[in-house]
């Protein structure tokens, strides 16, 4: 279970490397009007995927026994990021004209479900440890 938890923990910061570049490609491409192109849909698919291995990991360690009641908040929120980037990236592939937008609007929403979830457990994005609570 331990190497797992260290999967699980040290994954997320290449999924939230790989989600800040992928915010920037997409805005870049939003703002200069260029046409989607091979490497924004590598890097959706890039994100996607590191997205849904996290998720993945997070439920073979509550399946083998780690949970506590905060998880659950962190469980919801990790789902959510990776069902609607899903969504979100599939309506932009079926679109006649694929965009930017939709990519970006997916990132952008699941990363704050990301830190939403991470914070829902006590914890700093890029931390180990808890936050501390002021009081």
């Amino acid at each position: 279970m331990n190497f797992t938890f260290q999967a699980h923990s040290g994954l997320r910061y290449l999924v939230l490397l790989v989600g800040v570049a992928a915010l920037s490609y997409f805005l870049s491409g939003l703002v200069t009007k260029r046409p989607l192109d091979k490497g924004a849909r590598i890097l959706g698919a890039v994100f996607t995927g590191l997205l849904d291995l996290q998720v993945v990991l997070g439920l073979i360690m509550v399946a083998m026994g780690r949970f506590y009641p905060q998880l659950i908040g962190h469980i919801v929120m990790m789902v959510l990021a990776a069902v609607e980037t899903h969504v979100l990236m599939v309506v932009n592939r079926k679109r006649a004209n694929p965009g930017y937008l939709l990519p970006l609007i997916a990132v952008a929403v699941a990363l704050a479900l990301i830190a939403g979830g991470v914070m829902a457990i006590g914890r700093g994005l890029l931390t180990h440890t808890p936050t501390p609570t002021a009081g």
